[in-house]
């Protein structure tokens, strides 16, 4: 079947040319045509996600096309009216292209786009949905991948990415649909001057703005501080917004990576460009250390993540994981608001429940309640519509996950790394007025209350092969769960997927209230737990280490154990 595809793709007159190119040079490599032609690219809540080129598992024009096509008739058959829907796109390759494709075909089903006229992060997104009143939201890009890759988020119209059900009824009508017949398209710029797709006015952006500032806790605080930033948009969309936001709160000493401030989806300088991992902030570490900074920021190409070095007692510079920044805001945010009067009644946070254990223990002693989800920003924007629903909005105070996402004040439903950035700069310039750094701040909550120790591992598997690799895997862990990781005994097994934890001693199982998702959790003798989860974005099984104990090293004793063990589950 696959072979088929193939052939009818080189057969078309294909209206981009590099894809006719890639075409013609995979002749003959059956494994390059299968990889590219076996299946459909992936449709689902996280919108879907691959690598840009030719062939029906890859991102490109044609796929755009059909998914939007989908999408378009899904919005018909919910709506008597006529929808609208808000688009952006952030600095990859081809976003830019891949938006106008999807407000073409939008425009020609008769749908009202709504398209910034330059590349905006996803939280700017979020908000456009909200505040323009759309059925949807679309965001071209692949967030924090490599450069290969591309992708195509679906947005609700609580600007939440797409739930479920909603993801479901979209990809039945992706899949009724030929590729390259009947999907409805037009041109751009007849698009365009028919007002069929509108530009979004700064009106728009002004709004987030202000809602962003808003969420100050100490406001004025950073113009008085002579706290030094370095700050690098990696070259993606976070330049412009960051600054601006920042520049507005007043802080006066922020010195931009000149070789990641332009966009650039081939990322240059950073092939990875990920703030989780040390390797992208390289060049923004050397200029902190040249400029003596306090701190330095790095947001993701679509600006939801940000990632943060801090200098610790000897002067050098060490990433915060993003569990340590979401106990350190948090905990902020709490004293903050205590001390202004600011804080409600009943306040609520809320995160993924991979996330550090350490945030329910500092939620508890401010008290915070809780809220565990699971992994995807969309269920933390789902519980803040569910307040909402209810007229208790106001309750929700902060939501973050451990990787690098975090959120205050409830103006958009998805990562916010704009008023993470301002927020982390304020919290930095009030420790920096106690004489502490950001890494002595962390250090004395750990001493408050103990040390945890959250790490994350990740185990790649490329291509459709990786991909099947990854669902046997994940199959023989629920056939045959593992007794004991290294010395620990396993005592409990959560699988998310069924929705049920299991008691290893007894075998008696008790049902989980949680959302269906495939996890798998291992409770284990002493209290530590390790957490498995194919990523819904990327080609990986991730594990998620939570450990507490007495001192650093005993934790990360246990933990290099635990690695070890996991290892030949997942080879």
């Amino acid at each position: 079947m696959y072979l088929d595809r193939y052939n009818r793709w080189l057969a078309q007159p294909l209206e981009d040319a590099d894809l006719t190119r890639e075409l013609q040079s995979i002749k003959g490599d059956d494994e390059a045509i299968r990889d590219r032609f076996a299946i459909d690219l992936s449709f689902g809540t996280a919108g879907m996600r691959g690598v840009i080129g030719a062939g029906t598992n890859r991102m490109n024009i044609y796929t755009v096309r059909r998914a939007t096509q989908g999408m378009a008739n899904t919005l018909l058959n919910r709506h008597d009216g006529v929808p609208s829907v808000a688009i952006a796109y952030d600095s990859r390759i081809k976003s830019g292209l891949f938006a106008r494709e999807a407000a073409a075909v939008l425009a020609a089903n008769g749908i009202r786009v709504h398209l910034y006229p330059a590349l905006e992060p996803v939280p700017v997104l979020s908000f456009a949905v909200r505040y323009l009143e759309t059925a949807a939201g679309v965001m071209i890009t692949a967030s924090h991948n490599p450069a290969k890759y591309n992708g195509y988020k679906v947005y609700g119209p609580d600007g939440c990415q797409m739930n479920t059900a909603s993801a479901g009824a979209v990809l039945a009508e992706i899949e009724q649909l030929d590729i390259f017949d009947g999907i409805a398209t037009m041109s751009f710029d007849d698009a365009v001057e028919q007002e069929l797709v509108q530009f979004i006015d700064n009106e728009v952006l002004q709004a987030y703005y202000e809602a962003v500032e808003a969420q100050a806790i100490r406001p004025g605080l950073l113009a008085k501080s002579p706290l030094k930033v370095v700050y690098s948009p990696l070259n993606g969309a976070g330049n412009v917004p960051v600054r601006r936001v920042l520049r507005d709160c007043g802080l006066a000493d922020i010195t931009v990576v000149p070789e990641q401030e332009k966009p650039d989806g081939n990322f240059p300088t950073a092939p990875y460009p990920n703030p989780e991992i040390r390797e992208a902030l390289t060049l923004g570490i050397a200029l902190a250390e040249e400029t003596r900074a306090d701190l330095m920021l790095a947001t993701d190409p679509d600006a939801d993540r940000v990632g943060t070095a801090v200098r610790d007692k000897t002067g050098a510079y060490r990433l915060l994981s993003g569990n340590e920044m979401g106990v350190l805001l948090l905990d902020y945010i709490c004293k903050g608001r205590k001390e202004a009067g600011t804080l409600p009644e009943n306040p609520i946070t809320i995160k993924s429940f991979v996330s550090t254990p350490m945030a329910d223990a500092v939620a508890k002693k401010q008290g915070v309640q809780v809220i565990n989800v699971p992994t995807g920003f969309k269920f933390i924007g789902e519980q803040i519509l569910g307040l909402e629903n209810r007229h208790q909005a106001g309750r929700f105070i902060f939501g973050f996950e451990e990787s690098y996402g975090y959120l205050a004040g409830t103006h958009v439903r998805d990562k916010d790394a704009v008023v993470a950035s301002m927020l982390i700069c304020e919290m930095a310039a009030w420790y920096h007025g106690q004489g502490l750094s950001l890494y002595e701040a962390m250090e004395a909550l750990y001493a408050e209350y103990g040390r945890y120790l959250n790490e994350v591992e990740s185990f790649e598997f490329d291509g459709l092969a990786g991909m099947e690799k990854m669902e046997a895997l994940m199959a023989g862990l629920r056939k045959t769960p593992p007794a004991a990781l290294g010395s620990l005994a396993v005592e409990a097994v959560a699988d998310y997927q069924a929705g049920t934890r299991t008691t290893t001693a007894t075998g008696a199982a008790e049902k989980l209230d949680m959302p269906a998702t495939n996890v798998l959790e291992y409770t284990l003798a002493g209290g530590s737990t390790v957490i498995v989860r194919p990523s819904g974005t990327e080609p990986k099984i991730k594990v998620y280490y939570a450990v507490r104990a007495a001192t650093l090293p005993q934790a990360q004793e246990t933990r290099t154990m635990l690695g070890e063990a996991i290892k030949p589950l997942l080879a």
